[in-house]
């Protein structure tokens, strides 16, 4: 890890904040692909396929958007499009074997928050050239392009912003009298009484302790005035026994161990585990994004349909407004081992461009990047949450490690859960952790 990458990191983080998660081109050896003929007739990589990653779980609306896309790019290229799916919480696995393996895609969909990880790994290309000439790219806001960029160079393309909320049964509110919190005492509130009217198998807030626990941890956190950690005289300093951390970690923590809203049973739950349940009629509240919508009313079979449903922003302690929430989105990247590379751009330039792109973005539930498609998304009702959100949202350590503490060793995951269980302590549970986050932040 690189000072001079972290340090680059911080600074656009802030920005953003200001401003608003191997070769395999083909079963075909390479030697055996078929070649450019700039004097053959039709498009110039006619014959070629290019492997492509996409992360979650397709449903209709998404399988559209690649049919669409992709018939596209055969039109514009004459080259095929081999799409395959990986959910979110296989694909730090599924990263890490293609890089050993050399089985990996021309181009992948990430996590915006997991670039700079894999950027240190050497497992994604320079693009640099690809982002500053094609004209599309020069509309999307020079403030969005922090996590993609490290030490003056490319390595990935915005494709979709967003930020998180929670989402809600929106009959069982109308059904039993209850408002949309103002507050966490009304949070706490409402959780509990849809315990009490639905049955104690039932979240009435679901408690998230899998791979994407800290999108619903950090709103708490960082509405009581607390962080994850601080670059400071060149190291990182971790945050997490602070007062303001404690506060919003013993909150959310209390919503099982104290409140019992969530069940003690379903600790390792990540948000696609309880958007499952959120479909089968078990989950009252859950923090989670747009794009859950369409997925639920599928795996539902049309019992929990869009008119069941609705967002609202999770709120600070005291009411005066939505709590920060993760100042997340989705890049686009090519891998740094793909034997297509300028095949790979021309799907790049193809899908995060203003026409694909706006359409991914909404599509996934997720905040388009070009300002005129951005503006007119915040004026939907339907958007409020997020919109009111992504004005205050706030991101994760800029540190090519967060991935590891995020995700690989589960930091505060194993924290909450050991404190809920009554392992420890919260200060134990907590001081443990910082040391833990400290080291990992700061390996070389």
């Amino acid at each position: 890890m690189k000072i001079s990458k972290i340090a680059v990191a911080t600074a656009t983080s802030a920005a953003l904040a200001l401003g608003l998660a191997a070769c395999g081109s083909s079963d075909t050896p390479a030697a055996d692909k078929p070649k450019a003929d700039a004097s053959a007739s039709g498009p110039k990589f006619a014959g070629q396929t290019l492997t492509v990653w996409r992360l979650g779980a397709p449903n209709e609306v998404f399988e559209k958007y690649m049919t669409d896309l992709n018939t596209k790019f055969t039109e514009v290229t004459g080259a095929k499009v081999d799409l395959q799916w990986v959910p979110w919480p296989d694909a730090q696995k599924k990263w890490t074997t293609a890089l050993a393996s050399g089985e990996g895609p021309d181009v992948t969909e990430f996590g915006n928050d997991q670039v700079a990880a894999w950027v240190a790994q050497d497992a994604l290309a320079d693009i640099t050239e690809v982002a500053k000439g094609a004209p599309d790219f020069q509309q999307i806001p020079q403030n969005l392009w922090g996590y993609e960029t490290i030490d003056s160079k490319i390595y990935a393309v915005p494709w979709g912003g967003g930020t998180r909320a929670v989402l809600y049964r929106k009959d069982w509110f109308k059904d039993l009298g209850i408002e949309e919190p103002k507050t966490w005492d009304d949070l706490r509130a409402a959780a509990k009484t849809i315990v009490e009217k639905k049955g104690s198998d039932v979240d009435g807030f679901a408690f998230n302790g899998g791979s994407d626990a800290n999108m619903s941890l950090s709103p708490f956190v960082w509405s009581a005035g607390g962080d994850f950690a601080a670059f400071e005289g060149g190291k990182w300093v971790g945050k997490l026994t602070d007062p303001a951390f404690k506060e919003g970690f013993e909150y959310y923590t209390g919503l099982v161990s104290k409140d019992g809203v969530s069940g003690k049973s379903r600790l390792n739950l990540n948000s696609v585990e309880i958007s499952q349940r959120f479909a089968a009629g078990k989950v009252g509240m859950y923090v989670t994004g747009g794009w859950d919508i369409a997925t639920i009313e599928e795996q539902s079979k049309g019992k929990v349909d869009a008119d069941k449903m609705g967002f609202f922003s999770l709120p600070t302690k005291d009411g005066s407004g939505p709590a920060p929430a993760f100042q997340g989105g989705n890049d686009i990247a090519i891998w740094k081992d793909s034997d297509a590379p300028e095949l790979a751009a021309e799907f790049v330039k193809l899908a995060a461009g203003k026409d694909f792109g706006v359409r991914y973005a909404k599509d996934n539930g997720l905040l388009p990047l070009y300002p005129d498609a951005l503006a007119e998304f915040a004026s939907d009702p339907a958007q409020k949450a997020f919109a009111d959100t992504f004005k205050v949202a706030k991101g994760f350590p800029a540190d090519p490690n967060w991935a590891e503490a995020n995700d690989t060793k589960a930091v505060l995951q194993n924290a909450a859960r050991q404190v809920i269980k009554g392992d420890k302590d919260v200060d134990t549970a907590l001081t443990e952790a910082n040391k833990e986050l400290e080291e990992i932040l700061n390996q070389q």
